[in-house]
């Protein structure tokens, strides 16, 4: 048995953050319903790329293990069926702007008045106060948050994250409290609110980045691929193309020196602690890269890891998929002809399971909506 069998989840949400976190919840097996409008979510038309049978990519990303039904909330009758949902559902997310459920009569202090133990997930782009008109796209958010100012080579421009890294961080965000919620529901008795903000997320997602400003004040630049605190952390020219390199420890640096054929680099004052190496980076990477240039990247790929030195070449997505094929971590799962990314999680008692493609446009309507209109003690 699925870890969430039994547990149905109403998705009122598009584009990535929250189609990811009820995603989520599908792949563990609960039941997730999409609630889509008639024109659809909008990744259905964000093309290329697009699939063989000419379908969008972006929408396959986050809408397997859903079931689609199409409902215009200006309708009466579809507001209704759209209300039964909520009431039957354990879980609903949304991610519309602040208040826009609220003219539908599908708010928070709504359906929890009429439907106590639901779980009720928010993903906004700034919160509900100040900041609750604004549009929160994930570019945006970067922007604002910072999270370009550290990304990019150090005497270039600021950059986005190659994917919408914000929104997928917030999608895993929404799925946790859901979980923390629904097992907190088992004591309370009662549903809850759980609310996640993009801002909020980018912050966090700082990580170390975020904590050396609200500890020191000053504001971390960029540093292309280089770590603002431990070296070598970074790539390095070879003869054939970049390696990254991540000696996290001087044990480590040793051995990288053993290996490159300069011993007597992890016995130089320049480099002997991580803050010396820290200080004197430029002048390391000289000397690696003199050495490292002798041969290609697969070699020195090859000889660091057989050293215990964490390195390996900079891949093209098929190269990450391919080496996590050779790993034997099964990174795809195919479904009706549809390829997509396997989920990360692995549970020895109750797996994940992908049981359902992503949907067509209301291609399960007819059979929602019978459901909907019959006992609510019936099983979709």
């Amino acid at each position: 048995m699925s870890a969430l069998s039994g547990v149905i989840v109403a998705d009122f949400s598009r584009v990535l953050a929250g189609p990811l976190a009820a995603m989520t919840l599908g792949d563990l097996g609960a039941r997730v319903i999409k609630v889509e409008p008639p024109t659809g979510d909008e990744t259905r038309s964000w093309l290329p790329p697009v699939d063989g049978e000419g379908r969008s990519t972006y929408f396959q990303t986050a809408n397997r293990n859903k079931r689609s039904i199409a409902l215009d909330l200006k309708d009466e009758g579809d507001r209704k069926l759209a209300f039964e949902l909520a009431m039957r559902a354990d879980v609903l997310i949304e991610n519309f702007r602040p208040r826009t459920m609220a003219r539908f009569g599908l708010d928070w202090e709504t359906v929890h008045a009429a439907h106590p133990t639901l779980v009720y997930c928010s993903i906004t782009g700034f919160g509900e106060g100040a900041g609750a008109a604004m549009p929160g796209y994930d570019p945006l958010i970067q922007a604002l948050s910072g999270m370009m100012s550290v990304t990019g080579p150090a005497d270039g421009e600021a950059s986005k994250v190659g994917v919408a890294l914000v929104d997928v961080i917030a999608g895993l965000n929404a799925a946790t409290g859901i979980l923390a919620a629904l097992h907190d529901r088992k004591t309370l008795r009662e549903g809850q609110r759980v609310e996640v903000n993009l801002l909020s997320t980018a912050l966090a997602a700082l990580a170390n980045q975020s904590s050396a400003f609200l500890n020191t004040g000053d504001s971390p630049g960029r540093l292309g691929n280089v770590h603002p605190s431990i070296e070598p952390f970074s790539t390095y020219a070879t003869a054939t193309g970049p390696i990254m390199i991540c000696a996290g420890n001087d044990r480590q640096f040793e051995q990288l020196a053993v290996t490159i054929g300069a011993p007597g680099l992890a016995a130089d004052p320049r480099f002997g602690s991580n803050l010396d190496r820290v200080e004197n980076r430029a002048e390391l990477r000289t000397e690696l890269e003199e050495r490292l240039g002798l041969d290609s990247v697969e070699y020195w790929a090859e000889a660091l890891n057989d050293a215990g030195v964490p390195a390996g070449p900079v891949n093209d997505i098929g190269g990450g998929f391919g080496l996590a094929d050779t790993l034997g971590l099964e990174p795809v799962t195919e479904i009706n002809g549809i390829r997509t990314t396997s989920s990360p999680i692995r549970l020895s008692a109750s797996p994940t399971e992908t049981r359902l493609p992503p949907p067509e446009l209301d291609e399960q309507g007819d059979e929602i909506r019978s459901w909907l209109s019959g006992p609510r003690e019936e099983e979709l």
